[in-house]
């Protein structure tokens, strides 16, 4: 069954201000049982896809002869590209998913939901309660288990906070604040920048990727695989999960730079010189020190097109903090929404924040590359995690479940990398004639040269 009235698709794409008789050129099909949920997930996840896979048409459409390619999503390559960490094989291996530290726990009064996945993640939760560190990870969240449930739960969370650790409360009811789903901002009034023939919607188009875990890395490698040169840069003493990069880096290559270096931040700059967009997923403010505030940014190279992502949105007392979608979901009220019948606090059934987060961003860096050519000027866009959730809770309604039975197989493939066999997920961005996988496998973290591929 095919569906082309779909509403939430519709909120999106007038969030990034697209043409609206373009929307009738999406369709989708169908597929039961996907992302099952009280919230309207799959609604959510089919909408992202479906308006990035739509700005990626309309940009196309003005590199080559011909209309807007018609779009047509389906739902079961949405469902499985949602938890493509999850069918993620490496040499038959499956992926670790969360620490022994990170979840939920009772607390005095409530919940808390922790994370502690990465090692100075970890070392900070422990730390803030007190806790040595013996190495023993089960041994340990007994301990952790019971420290907590003696603790308030915003205690807890303040605690951990004030030392750099991950740990929200698990908020007992849907916050109310609405936060906005895409800001775009058009800043200075340089030339139109137009973008030279070709057969993919970002072909050529050049993109400094500065983001990490799943959000930032999803709209990159949505990016690579419509063409764009993506570049992510890491600092070396940040390590990422080699599986994490598996999943995310396809089509992208990886370099490292230590930006507080004269040299390496020389090198950056040239690269800056010749971008046609940069991306970053760090708390606000946390790289202005590099020049990196999008102000600077757009001072320095008018045209250029500015897109950062956070956890918890751009204003408020929580913007500079960190965040992860598990997080987001516990203290937006998610959780409580998806609780068991035993109370405990529950999860969507993806990361469904992190991804569709991923798309949207995708989608708004298209956009933007359209409206360059029409108008030129830089673009400022800014998408959070906190604004995905904030949708999902007040503006989504379910749609009719229509189609066949859901299954991954058709949406998996197989790829030689040099991190092993890898087992995964294509991507769900679909119009009339777009490629199914990337043109290469990611590369290793960290080894590729800070340099831009021949146009």
């Amino acid at each position: 069954m095919s569906d082309t009235n779909d509403v939430a698709t519709a909120q999106a794409w007038a969030a990034l201000g697209g043409r609206a008789d373009l929307i009738e050129r999406v369709s989708y099909e169908g597929a039961s049982g996907v992302l099952p949920a009280r919230l309207p997930v799959r609604e959510l996840a089919r909408a992202t896809v479906g308006v990035c896979s739509l700005a990626a048409a309309e940009l196309l459409a003005l590199r080559r002869p011909g209309p807007v390619p018609v779009v047509r999503v389906r739902e079961g390559a949405v469902a499985t590209a949602f938890v493509s960490e999850r069918h993620l094989r490496v040499d038959g291996r499956a992926p670790a998913s969360f620490a022994p530290l990170s979840g939920f726990w009772r607390a005095a009064d409530g919940w808390v939901r922790t994370h502690a996945n990465y090692p100075h993640h970890r070392a900070r939760l422990l730390g803030a309660l007190g806790i040595p560190d013996t190495g023993d990870d089960q041994a340990l969240a007994g301990l952790l288990a019971g420290e907590l449930a003696a603790r308030p739960a915003r205690s807890v969370q303040e605690t951990v906070y004030a030392a750099g650790g991950l740990a929200v409360a698990v908020a007992p009811a849907p916050v109310e604040a609405a936060l906005p789903l895409v800001e775009t901002d058009l800043v200075g009034e340089s030339a139109p920048r137009t973008l030279p023939a070709a057969s993919l919607p970002a072909g050529g188009v050049r993109v400094l990727d500065l983001t990490r875990v799943i959000a930032g890395p999803v709209a990159t490698r949505t990016l690579a695989l419509l063409g764009a040169d993506v570049l992510r840069v890491d600092p070396p003493w940040l390590l990422e999960d080699g599986d994490a990069h598996a999943d995310t880096g396809m089509g992208k290559r990886s370099t490292l730079l230590e930006l507080s270096a004269p040299a390496d931040r020389s090198v950056f700059e040239d690269l800056l010189g010749s971008a046609d967009v940069v991306l970053t997923g760090y708390r606000p403010g946390a790289l202005d020190r590099y020049g990196l505030a999008p102000d600077s940014l757009l001072a320095r190279h008018p045209g250029l097109i500015v897109a950062q992502l956070c956890a918890w949105g751009w204003s408020g007392p929580w913007a500079s903090r960190r965040g992860f979608d598990s997080l987001v979901q516990a203290a937006s009220g998610i959780a409580t929404i998806e609780a068991s019948a035993d109370g405990r606090p529950g999860v969507l059934p993806a990361q469904a924040l992190d991804h569709g987060t991923g798309y949207l961003l995708a989608a708004a860096i298209l956009r933007a590359l359209t409206d360059r050519q029409a108008t030129g000027g830089g673009r400022h866009l800014r998408l959070s995690l906190a604004g995905t959730a904030s949708w999902l809770l007040h503006d989504l309604r379910p749609a009719p479940i229509e189609g066949g039975t859901y299954t991954p197989h058709p949406w998996l493939t197989k790829t030689a990398s040099p991190y092993g066999l890898l087992d995964h997920a294509l991507s769900p961005v679909n119009y009339d004639g777009a490629p199914r996988d990337w043109s290469h496998p990611p590369t290793q973290w960290g080894k590729d040269l800070p340099a831009w591929t021949a146009r």
